[in-house]
């Protein structure tokens, strides 16, 4: 099945097929498990009925419009989450522009502009805590309420808990800003990854006996700056390779102003300038730290070299 996207609701809503519409509604940054049980919940009762799942998202994150100083870091680019998104089976991704205008609109107005806009719309789902309209003010009671006015069945589906705590988008920030990537691997329910093109580099790394490949990186939330036990594929590979990974500002060498993603391979590596890589953080090996010259940060690399071989023995 191929899933289709469109830029906003009024794109879609010549485009899409005259059938039930079963539409999930969230930001749904990094498509968590807590994200999956709103999504499958549409993407199976569409297929019961005939019908068509659809998510509606919005980009930007709305922090940028009410708070540009200090707005959310993401942990996903729109891109990222489209194909994340697609693997859960949704017919469509329609992806709103969240400006002021559509965030001016009252909390009553919202469905009856999204049925005009999408006739066929059946059933709405949302997790629990979901709010909408200007100032926030709509709540699941209020939706539940427009929404026999207007035809619409709502399913909001409950808040999922790992270790006692809601599974949420903030929770997993939290993780990969303190480097627990064990932790936030399990709320997402998929390896944390990181894509980009590998880059020409100072070959600084292969004079220390260490050649890494540097890797093009620019994310909007930065995981902790430090050294990590990590898995690279492109494809040049039929499967993953183990490697280390440091991602920061190289304080021994250079002390960069923008964090960069070097990959030392565990193994014969096959890749090169140009290739187009995906790295899976699994580990936190260590955090960032200047050493006194060229031979301590040669011996350290040397140790991260055999932790994260130890590592990956382990498992």
């Amino acid at each position: 099945m191929n899933t289709r996207f469109y830029n906003s609701i009024s794109d879609a809503s010549a485009a899409l097929p005259a059938r039930p519409l079963h539409l999930a509604i969230g930001m749904f940054d990094g498509v968590h498990l807590g994200h999956h049980a709103v999504i499958e919940a549409a993407v199976h009762s569409a297929r019961r009925s005939g019908g068509i799942a659809v998510v509606l998202t919005f980009w930007p994150h709305p922090s940028r419009l009410f708070r540009p100083e200090n707005p959310v870091r993401l942990i996903m680019t729109p891109a990222l989450k489209n194909r994340q998104l697609a693997r859960l089976g949704v017919d469509a991704v329609i992806t709103q522009p969240f400006d002021a205008v559509y965030a001016g609109i009252e909390a009553e107005d919202f469905l009856p502009r999204l049925k005009q806009a999408l006739p066929t719309l059946s059933t709405i789902y949302v997790g629990e805590n979901w709010r909408f309209g200007r100032g926030r003010r709509g709540d699941i009671a209020l939706l539940v309420a427009e929404g026999k006015k207007h035809g619409l069945a709502i399913v909001s589906a409950p808040r999922i808990n790992q270790n006692g705590e809601p599974i949420s988008s903030t929770r997993i920030r939290a993780y990969l800003d303190e480097g627990r990537m064990e932790e936030a691997n399990a709320l997402l329910g998929y390896t944390y990854f990181a894509e980009g093109v590998v880059a020409p580099g100072k070959q600084l790394g292969r004079q220390l006996g260490f050649p890494t490949l540097n890797v093009t990186w620019e994310p909007d939330l930065r995981p902790r700056f430090g050294v990590y036990a990590v898995r690279v594929s492109g494809a040049k590979t039929a499967e993953s390779l183990p490697a280390v990974a440091n991602y920061g500002l190289r304080p021994t060498v250079e002390n960069a102003t923008s964090p960069r993603l070097e990959i030392h391979v565990l193994a014969d590596c096959p890749f090169g300038e140009g290739d187009e890589l995906t790295i899976e953080w699994l580990s936190f090996l260590r955090p960032e730290k200047k050493f006194d010259g060229v031979e301590a940060l040669r011996t350290q690399i040397a140790l991260d070299r055999k932790e994260a071989l130890a590592w990956f023995a382990a498992r």
